[in-house]
């Protein structure tokens, strides 16, 4: 299999992201044995959780922070179907920053044959804990920073 990792240059040192990997359950089946449709969401929210770790955004860490990043919107669009006991490769990237909202695309395949399963992006936003918007340019310029050298990184 190809290697899919993306070099991310920062300063004297690079990263490589890694896509995210999923090896389908039986319990994410219908009884046809495809899975089912809400599965993929779940898949997104793993794969952007893996991504955000990997680029050292760490989810935890930022809840830790008191910033919370709901989802505003998601978008699936079901290409091929995908079966019990087949991995799913999850490619996320950022597309869309703002410092107050992220737009975030996946694109999923089929480890065996790279058949194209899914495209998919979801929406977030940045809030404090009592719910109130966060601009993280003003309020975290580190995490600011490093939210648009990932999105022009990968442009």
């Amino acid at each position: 299999m190809q290697d899919t990792r993306i070099d991310i240059y920062q300063g004297p040192q690079s990263i490589k992201l890694r896509p995210y990997e999923h090896h389908v359950k039986y319990y994410e089946t219908d009884q046809m044995g495809i899975v089912h449709h809400s599965n993929y969401i779940r898949w997104m929210e793993e794969a952007r959780m893996d991504y955000m770790a990997q680029i050292g955004l760490d989810y935890k860490q930022m809840e830790e922070m008191e910033i919370i990043s709901p989802v505003l919107e998601v978008h699936c669009q079901y290409k091929s179907m995908v079966h019990f006991s087949d991995t799913v490769v999850i490619e996320t990237k950022i597309t869309h920053y703002n410092g107050i909202k992220m737009s975030v695309a996946y694109r999923m395949t089929d480890k065996a044959t790279g058949e194209l399963r899914t495209v998919a992006s979801s929406e977030h936003c940045f809030l404090n804990r009592s719910g109130k918007p966060l601009s993280l340019k003003r309020s975290y310029p580190e995490l600011d920073t490093r939210f648009f050298q990932m999105m022009n990184e990968e442009s």
